[in-house]
């Protein structure tokens, strides 16, 4: 994780029960399965805030209604909150949910990662950012930055 905290005492909230999903046997097996709200918000509630040893979900900064999912256009929108609005992590944090979310979801797949309007100082640069293929790419060729990225996608088990 990061030294020298932006946010020395986050809020620290209660992770929601996970639900089971029912699924019904799709009699064809190549059959498109549409994905839902609650499906996104699985694969990314257990994220690590890059600054905390608490997931995102714990910290608030993504909840299940933040996540719009529209399957005839093969859309997904994530809408992120960060703890503070000069949060320096906030680009971070929306590379991991793209990263996480390249990894889980069909390619067919177009994402839009945002951070919630009015909650951080630079937000049209972080959005820009977020959301522009080569500067993710180029992020993504960082060592440094793609080792951060992992840490905060790998599994933990607490």
């Amino acid at each position: 994780m990061v030294s020298g905290l932006i946010n020395a005492n986050p809020i620290v909230y209660e992770k929601k029960e996970r639900r089971v999903r029912n699924e019904a046997a799709v009699p064809d097996e190549y059959a498109v399965e549409p994905i839902d709200q609650l499906e996104i918000f699985d694969h990314i509630r257990d994220i690590k805030d890059p600054e905390h040893p608490y997931s995102l979900e714990e910290l608030k900064v993504i909840t299940e209604d933040a996540i719009e999912v529209d399957n005839e256009r093969s859309y997904v929108r994530v809408t992120f909150t960060p703890t503070v609005e000069h949060c320096s992590m906030a680009t971070v944090i929306g590379l991991c949910l793209r990263v996480k979310l390249m990894r889980s979801l069909p390619s067919r797949y177009k994402m839009d990662i945002r951070v919630a309007p009015g909650t951080h100082a630079t937000e049209a640069a972080v959005n820009k950012q977020l959301n522009d293929k080569e500067r993710v790419a180029a992020a993504l060729e960082n060592p440094n930055l793609l080792d951060m990225v992992d840490e905060c996608l790998a599994p933990s088990y607490a």
